[in-house]
């Protein structure tokens, strides 16, 4: 799927009435469809009854996105910390937010207030994702700067070899792996005009090499290969990234656009 047509699916939501948000009231509350399920006797919450409600709310979604025109697989559903609210694991596709009833999905970040930083409810879901498709990854697929000395940190890059920022951060990578910290390149163009050059690099016997290469303006032969761009522009679609460089931690936290080495090395730090 490209970055094109994600947006026309996220726009199909919009127009199908289905990306908003509402309170549910007391009376919803109280209804059997609601994924947690309550033991009267106890207060405690029956395993049975939550896969099952937890089924239904599958159900429902899928059901509804079917009649929206939307092609797209529910993963999975986990509770968040705002009651009624779940967060929702699309097949190839950035991750919502789903309303009990299953009536309505939210696009975005929901964002607690309360402590001296707003907090992104789904982080830590999100980034326990992240860690897995990151695990999931061959490094012989990827570029990889090894630290110097002991490894103190691996971070992952989406990146574009025609991205300004990218060069910007390309230029520290010697600093970073000084920092003792390993840098993983994840091949993410930008656009379909971008392709080609990622493709090319990524067949590259000397994908270091070739990357410098068109990081300082130079034209590179195309190579045929069974190249693993497509899959990880896939894999930055569906774990949301919309720019590049963006830079993830191993457990799949999301540190930013470009960082600085100090900048990036305190992010990890915390």
């Amino acid at each position: 799927m490209s970055l094109h047509r994600s947006k026309i699916l996220l726009a199909c939501m919009l127009t199908a009435g289905m990306l908003s948000a509402c309170s549910k009231d007391k009376n919803a509350e109280q209804k059997t469809d609601s994924l947690t399920a309550t033991a009267p006797a106890t207060g405690q919450a029956s395993p049975i009854l939550e896969r099952n409600a937890k089924q239904r709310l599958i159900n429902t979604l899928q059901e509804g996105l079917k009649k929206a025109n939307i092609n797209v697989k529910i993963i999975d559903i986990k509770t968040t910390e705002v009651p009624n609210l779940y967060w929702v694991n699309l097949d190839g596709m950035p991750s919502v937010y789903a309303t009990a009833d299953g009536k309505y999905i939210i696009q975005g970040d929901v964002l607690r207030l309360g402590d001296s930083k707003l907090q992104n409810v789904s982080q830590a879901l999100q980034a326990t994702e992240n860690k897995k498709q990151f695990a999931a990854l061959n490094p012989k697929d990827l570029i990889v700067y090894p630290a110097q000395g002991q490894t103190q940190h691996v971070v992952y890059v989406f990146t574009d070899a025609n991205c300004p920022y990218c060069h910007k951060l390309h230029e520290h990578i010697p600093e970073l792996n000084a920092k003792g910290i390993e840098v993983r390149y994840i091949a993410w163009p930008r656009g379909d005009q971008f392709f080609p050059a990622m493709e090319a690099i990524w067949c590259s016997s000397d994908r270091k090499a070739a990357f410098n290469a068109v990081v300082q303006g130079q034209q590179i032969v195309p190579t045929q290969c069974n190249s693993p761009v497509k899959a990880q522009y896939q894999l930055g679609i569906k774990i949301g990234v919309n720019g590049t460089p963006a830079i993830y931690s191993e457990d799949g936290l999301y540190l930013g656009g470009y960082l600085s080495p100090e900048e990036l090395e305190q992010r990890l730090e915390k």
